[in-house]
């Protein structure tokens, strides 16, 4: 399978993320002594400046944690999404194409025999139900509320997948028209649980262990494939312009990798 990944974006965007982070840290740190100056020093604190300083440090820093857990989550958690992909798509056909960070916010690009595919990927390892487009996180209140303050809920996966799929689409049309993308929902989490009561967009991990999952999926779309003698969804041309047009724009895109 040839891996095409924008390295370029993700160090950027994790080397943010750690950077971020420190810097939301010392914040927390400095805005705590700063605010308690007056303890330290033995002085009232009586400059109008710095009174209004006082004031307004400890919700910067509170936004800028907010930014840096969000920020964390999406690129710096383990296992990182293309890693647990790749283990989920070993033995795929080679002649399979994956792009990562291109499409943004579609993260992960599929092209393989079964179809196109935008694979839209969830870090959270709690335990999920989902009726057609409406998710609900099994947790008591008080973890959802902290859970809203951080930002890190699992938000709607199903119009998340939607949106990546109507991105891809828009892409196609000048080079596939017919061609459909297919959204696909995958949690990298081997904690993450599902209750799937309805839906019309597959909900999958990437561990073997658990089912539904990425490889078993695609198998099975795989065996339905070789008996209907279905074709690859796209000619090598349209494979190339599709390339090209994902490429267009990056000086220095990641080199393109097998797996």
């Amino acid at each position: 399978m040839k891996v095409v990944r924008n390295d370029r974006l993700a160090k950027r965007n994790r080397q943010i993320a750690t950077n971020l982070f420190l810097v939301t840290f010392l914040a927390l740190i400095g805005g705590f002594v700063f605010v308690n100056l007056s303890l330290f020093t033995g002085q009232a604190v009586d400059d109008p400046l710095l009174l209004v300083a006082q004031t307004l440090i400890l919700p910067v820093a509170f936004i800028l944690t907010l930014i840096s857990v969000r920020m964390t989550n999406l690129w710096a958690r383990r296992p990182y999404p293309e890693d647990a992909i790749a283990e989920g798509l070993k033995g795929l056909s080679n002649k399979s194409i994956i792009y990562h960070y291109f499409h943004i916010p579609a993260r992960h690009v599929l092209i393989c025999p079964q179809g196109v595919f935008t694979i839209t990927t969830r870090w959270h390892n709690g335990s999920y139900a989902v009726n057609g487009d409406r998710w609900r996180t099994n947790a008591s209140v008080i973890s959802r509320f902290f859970s809203s303050m951080r930002l890190d809920g699992v938000g709607n996966p199903t119009w998340d997948a939607q949106r990546d799929a109507t991105r891809i689409q828009k892409i196609l049309a000048a080079i596939a028209p017919d061609v459909p993308v297919q959204p696909l929902i995958l949690f990298v989490d081997p904690k993450a649980t599902v209750q799937i009561e309805k839906t019309e967009i597959p909900i999958l991990y990437a561990g073997e262990k658990q089912s539904p999952n990425l490889k078993e999926y695609l198998r099975d779309m795989n065996r339905e494939a070789k008996a209907k003698k279905v074709a690859l969804p796209l000619t090598e041309a349209q494979i190339e312009q599709f390339e090209a047009q994902t490429l267009k724009g990056y000086k220095a895109p990641s080199t393109p990798t097998s797996a």
